[in-house]
């Protein structure tokens, strides 16, 4: 399987099952239109007469052997050589956790998926026993994982700080007799940030999220406090000051963006001039319904931004100005497991959430789903069942996926999204489908672009 597109001035050619990434010249690009395995002898007729309107023949004849060469190498029309590691995408040791500390928010954004906070399920935090009890499930069911990963999440996780410290403090205290180490994150709004805040976050927190969406007048007309106000005035500083303490590492911003700003790259770039060289800006998710909504209508528009942001990006790298856009980020050259390519999602099976009443879900965005209550912290249970069923659902046991293009590098999507507006967690939601596989050929464009300037430069 291959796949081919024109971007930026590159004519590029993926080999889905290899990873090999070609940069071709016309001839190619509009050969590979014309042939595909088993290949014959020489090139047929057909082609060298359709081709020679545009292409001189041994020009054509040459290219076709040059193709049968790159086949013969298996690094384009590859076989896949990953289904049959599916049946090692079983079941494994729990590793990460998100705990909902409050399920609780001092904003209203607009957008959020968590009904403002609390889920639909009342607002609420997490007392000391239970996420006591639940970093003891963790360190019980994580067999011989020894890092664990744990996300303070919310709504806002500051509005339950003093538990945060605790559990924090509980989770060192048992990591040598566990022989297990916590890497724990926090997610946050930066309402409630001041400075003992921060030094704490800076001291134990692996990574942190602060959450703002760009610019002033788009950040404020969606992400609002409780009284109507808008947040952004109150939380720059101080995540500037957070960043800054942490000598710019292990940190991003993260942002969403709607209907209200399909000029996002203008958000992106609003960011980094604020400082932040860590950046996370994405579609939200949603029903369609909803005014501020990502829906058909907008792709070709979010499209062609995604494209204008891409060829800013390589403008600022060619001037010394790199900074990580989070959704271009992509290793060509390693990348995951096997494993991690066909199951890139691991809620359900090596991440779980847990609310502040200890009932366990599959991730937080499954919290309050009807039929996807795992099992509860306090009374011990935890539904193997369906922990099975997550590990399965990979690549090959989504249908969609199977044949699409982008698998590896999507590795089935967002397991949530996929039952929230699709009713099954194997069947992948289009819009988002679509969105991916434009920032994936966005990202692999980039890509040959550094590789052609880093050529040039040796030259």
């Amino acid at each position: 399987m291959i796949h081919k597109y024109k971007l930026n001035g590159y004519n590029i050619v993926l080999d889905v099952h290899s990873g090999g990434v070609h940069i071709v010249d016309e001839l190619t690009y509009d050969m590979l239109d014309n042939v595909a395995p088993p290949f014959d002898e020489e090139c047929p007729a057909g082609v060298v007469e359709k081709l020679s309107r545009f292409y001189d023949t041994d020009d054509i004849i040459s290219c076709y052997e040059e193709i049968k060469e790159l086949y013969r190498e298996k690094i384009l029309f590859s076989e896949d050589d990953y289904e049959k590691y599916a049946d090692f995408a079983v079941a494994a040791p729990v590793k990460a956790m998100c705990l909902l500390v409050a399920m609780d928010c001092n904003l209203r954004c607009e957008y959020c998926f968590a009904s403002t906070g609390d889920y639909s399920l009342g607002r609420k935090v997490m007392s000391f026993e239970t996420g006591k009890a639940a970093l003891d499930f963790l360190l019980e069911n994580s067999d011989d994982r020894r890092n664990l990963e744990v996300d303070f999440f919310g709504g806002e996780p500051l509005m339950n700080w003093n538990v945060v410290k605790q559990l924090v403090e509980y989770g060192r205290s048992r990591e040598e007799e566990y022989g297990k180490r916590f890497r724990f994150t926090i997610t946050t709004n930066g309402m409630l940030l001041d400075d003992e805040k921060m030094d704490f976050i800076n001291k134990e927190m692996s990574n942190v999220v602060m959450s703002i969406d760009g610019r002033k007048e788009v950040n404020d007309r969606v992400r609002k406090r409780v009284d109507g106000t808008g947040c952004y005035d109150r939380i720059v500083d101080r995540y500037y000051r957070l960043a800054e303490k942490r000598g710019f590492k292990d940190y991003y911003v993260r942002g969403t963006f709607t209907k209200y700003n399909l000029d996002f790259a203008e958000d992106v770039f609003h960011l980094r001039d604020l400082g932040f060289d860590q950046i996370s800006v994405e579609p939200v998710v949603c029903d369609s319904g909803e005014k501020y909504a990502i829906t058909e209508k907008e792709l070709p528009a979010v499209f062609k931004e995604y494209e204008n942001l891409a060829a800013r990006l390589i403008a600022e790298d060619e001037k010394g100005k790199h900074f990580n856009f989070f959704h271009f980020m992509l290793d060509l050259d390693q990348g995951p497991c096997a494993i991690k390519r066909l199951r890139g999602c691991s809620s359900g099976n090596e991440y779980i959430a847990v609310t502040p009443d200890g009932d366990i879900y599959p991730c937080h965005q499954f919290v309050g789903t009807e039929g996807y209550l795992m099992g509860n912290i306090h009374t011990g249970e935890f539904n193997k069942e369906m922990k099975a069923e997550f590990a399965k659902a990979h690549i090959y046991n989504k249908p969609d996926c199977k044949k699409c293009w982008a698998k590896f590098y999507c590795s089935g999507g967002c397991n949530a999204n996929n039952y929230i507006y699709t009713g099954d967690i194997h069947t992948s939601r289009k819009l988002s489908c679509e969105i991916e596989k434009k920032r994936l050929e966005c990202a692999i464009m980039i890509k040959a672009a550094q590789a052609q300037r880093d050529a040039q430069m040796q030259e």
